[in-house]
C-alpha cells in the first residue's frame, strides 16, 4: 500500500490519500493543476514537504535509488540516458522476452539508437523498462499517449496484471475511457484555494 501524508506540492493544499495493493487512483485536474508535479514529489525526484510510505516504509527511511526501485515514475515522455535501450536492462531473461511479446514490441528495438525510434516504439520500451523489475508502486503520465488504440489495450492489460499482481498504480491520463477502464478511486486537484482536492471512488 502507497500512503501520503500531508505532502505539499506546488500551490496544491497539502495532500493526504491511500493507494491500496490491487487497485489503480487516476489523478485528475486541469493542465497545470500539478498531476506530473506530484508524481514526482512521490517517486522521490523533486523535493516535497510531507511524508510518502509503501508497506510501512517512508521515503526518507532508505536510500533514493531503493525508494525509486519501489516506486517507479514512467514520464509521460521518457527519457534515455543510453544510446540504445538494450543498455537500459541488466541482462537478457526470459521477463524481459515476456514484457517485450505482451506490448507487441520487436526485440530488434533494443540494440537501435534510441535517437530513430519513433516515439510510440520509445513509449513501448519505456514501459517495459518500468515494469520489468516489478516496483510496488506505478506512476504511470500519460502512459499510451503516443500509443494506437490496439498498443494502448495491451499496455492497459500489462497495467491490469500489474495489479491483480497486488501492485499500486497511479495514472494520469488525459484519455476518459482509460481512466474509466483502469481506475478505482479518482483524486481531483485544483489550484482553488476554495475548491476541496479529494479522493472519489469510482463506481
Amino acid at each position: 500500500m502507497l500512503r501520503v501524508e500531508q505532502l505539499q506540492v506546488a500551490a496544491l493544499p497539502p495532500l493526504s490519500f491511500e493507494v491500496a495493493d490491487r487497485e489503480c487512483l487516476a489523478i485528475e485536474g486541469a493542465s497545470g493543476a500539478g498531476k506530473t508535479l506530484l508524481l514526482r514529489a512521490i517517486a522521490d525526484l523533486d523535493p516535497a514537504p510531507g511524508q510518502v510510505f509503501v508497506d510501512g516504509a517512508e521515503r526518507n527511511e532508505m536510500p533514493a535509488y531503493e525508494w525509486r526501485r519501489r516506486v517507479r515514475y514512467c514520464a509521460a515522455e521518457p527519457q534515455w540516458w543510453t544510446e540504445t535501450p538494450r543498455a537500459c536492462f541488466p541482462e537478457p531473461s526470459a521477463r524481459l522476452d515476456r514484457l517485450m511479446q505482451s506490448l507487441d514490441v520487436e526485440k530488434q528495438l533494443l540494440d537501435r539508437p534510441v535517437s530513430v525510434l519513433s516515439t510510440g516504439e520509445r513509449q513501448r520500451l519505456a514501459l517495459v523498462r518500468a515494469f520489468i523489475d516489478e516496483p510496488r508502486v506505478l506512476l504511470l503520465d500519460e502512459p499510451t499517449s503516443a500509443l494506437p488504440p490496439q498498443a494502448a489495450a495491451l499496455a492497459e492489460e500489462l497495467i491490469k496484471f500489474h495489479m491483480l499482481s497486488g501492485r499500486s498504480v497511479i495514472l494520469v491520463s488525459h484519455d476518459r475511457a482509460q481512466v474509466e477502464r483502469l481506475a478505482h478511486a479518482r483524486l481531483l486537484l485544483s489550484k482553488s484555494a476554495d475548491a476541496q482536492t479529494q479522493v472519489a471512488h469510482a463506481p
